[in-house]
């Protein structure tokens, strides 16, 4: 089994490996271990052992960026509309805006499936799949702020460099894929805020960098720069590609712990694998008329039923993002723009779970669906340049929010936590955003305590000093 916890050999040259050869190795004959070893360091993408079974090959992750409010999709809190435009009888926390007396959700809930979970109108698509859903319900981050809730929600750290959670899982898994980045991040129409720091590899080598597609285009032209060259072919694009390698490598010899070199020659050889797997995996064209219409027309129809190719062809983690900005920011008109919103993605999600079921992936693929905070449940105060004078929205909240997952080894129809009856704060089983984490890596074969990087004379972890394990939520 691979050991995690000195992981400054987990990235290594081939010089480097010959020369451990040298020192002790060289007259014993290779084991397994030591042949697992050998390859990594040749190609770190390499498929890897977890610590123990997992539970869930790889994931999906769909990021309503910007906030959704748990109280208008997945926690219904009836008690708001008894004090509708009232004051609630409780401590107000603080926020980051003023807010007002309680707004009652404009959406109605239902119960769905044996489970009874109840679920917002929003998502009459998801909801079909209520018993695949683990709804967690006492979410909690550290502030009201989108910079540094995405990158606790993305990274585990909300204000230093640290690597996002896709590339762990990239650096802990390898792919299945040679042929496919471990890690594929999507967003249409530009960046989310923060950027690529949301998907950033940080002090790990950059080979475990997401790879960002703008997926509001169709072509694979458009969707992956020069994924194609039209001056060269295949050949001589090898034969250049063997050139250069033979230079950068007499180049390392003499930099025999360059990571970033060794990022940058993988980063080339994956380019030019990609030239046909990547243009058959984004080409939904193939796929049957009848899958394409169930997961519905537009950009996250597309999206979301080429982040099913992608997985199926062994990538490790795939995140969806809602689309550039903030889109669920809704500090006014909260009713208009949630209502477009759900519409623009409920009928692909549903979709996604309920092909994944079809296929027999669901078991080994996590899905997630959140955001990086949930919002108010009173009414954000209109002030100066803010809220067009409005008083229909609400405000962030990062004391309590939803997140919900579906397959991957979670239990299926099955709430956990709640947050107080209005919907404020999480009070029973407060889930942490380091708690989830544990938890997803639990899911995928990892202790989040021994998947470990060491950089700058300590062992990293994406969990820090933090973080537990849910196990009331896995099967």
């Amino acid at each position: 089994m691979q050991k995690f916890t000195n992981n400054e050999h987990h990235f290594f040259t081939r010089r480097d490996f010959i020369n451990r050869l040298g020192n002790g190795f060289g007259a014993l004959s290779l084991s397994a271990l030591l042949q697992e070893e050998a390859q990594s360091a040749i190609n770190p993408l390499l498929p890897k052992k977890p610590h123990f079974p997992a539970k869930a090959k790889s994931v999906i992750h769909l990021f309503m960026n910007g906030g959704p409010s748990q109280v208008d999709t997945f926690d219904p809190k009836p008690a708001l509309t008894k004090y509708d435009g009232k004051k609630l009888p409780i401590d107000y926390l603080k926020t980051e805006r003023p807010t007002g007396t309680a707004l009652k959700s404009p959406f109605s809930f239902k119960k769905y499936g044996q489970s009874g979970l109840e679920i917002s109108e929003l998502f009459p698509n998801v909801a079909r799949s209520a018993d695949d859903l683990c709804i967690i319900r006492s979410m909690h981050a550290d502030v009201p702020n989108h910079e540094p809730s995405l990158l606790l929600m993305n990274c585990g750290e909300p204000r230093l460099i640290r690597p996002s959670v896709g590339s762990w899982v990239s650096y802990g898994l390898g792919t299945e894929n040679q042929n496919l980045p471990g890690f594929i991040s999507m967003c249409p129409g530009g960046y989310p805020i923060q950027e690529s720091q949301n998907w950033q590899a940080g002090f790990l080598p950059g080979v475990y960098q997401g790879t960002y597609i703008d997926s509001k285009h169709q072509t694979i032209n458009k969707l992956i720069n020069n994924i194609k060259n039209s001056k060269l072919t295949i050949q001589q694009q090898r034969s250049q590609l063997d050139l250069i390698e033979k230079l950068n490598r007499r180049h390392q010899e003499k930099r025999s712990n360059d990571s970033d070199l060794e990022s940058r020659l993988q980063s080339f050889e994956l380019a030019y694998r990609m030239q046909i797997d990547a243009t058959d995996a984004f080409d939904i064209s193939k796929e049957p008329k009848s899958i394409r219409e169930l997961y519905g027309k537009g950009i996250h129809g597309r999206q979301t039923l080429i982040a099913r190719r992608l997985v199926e062809r062994g990538v490790r983690y795939v995140q969806l993002w809602h689309g550039a900005g903030q889109p669920w920011d809704s500090h006014d008109d909260l009713e208009i723009n949630h209502r477009k919103l759900a519409k623009q993605s409920d009928q692909a999600i549903g979709a996604l779970l309920v092909d994944l079921k079809q296929r027999g992936m669901l078991d080994e693929t996590l899905l997630i669906w959140g955001g990086e905070f949930g919002r108010t449940p009173v009414v954000e105060m209109p002030k100066p340049g803010s809220n067009q004078g409005k008083i229909n929205g609400r405000d962030h909240n990062h004391w309590g929010f939803t997140v919900w997952m579906a397959g991957g080894g979670t239990k299926g129809g099955h709430t956990y936590g709640a947050t107080d009856e209005f919907g404020f704060k999480a009070v029973e089983n407060p889930v942490h955003v380091h708690d989830l984490h544990a938890t997803i890596l639990r899911l995928l074969g990892f202790d989040h305590e021994k998947l470990t990087y060491r950089y700058a004379g300590r062992d990293f972890r994406l969990t820090d000093v933090h973080g537990r394990v849910i196990s009331d939520i896995i099967a």
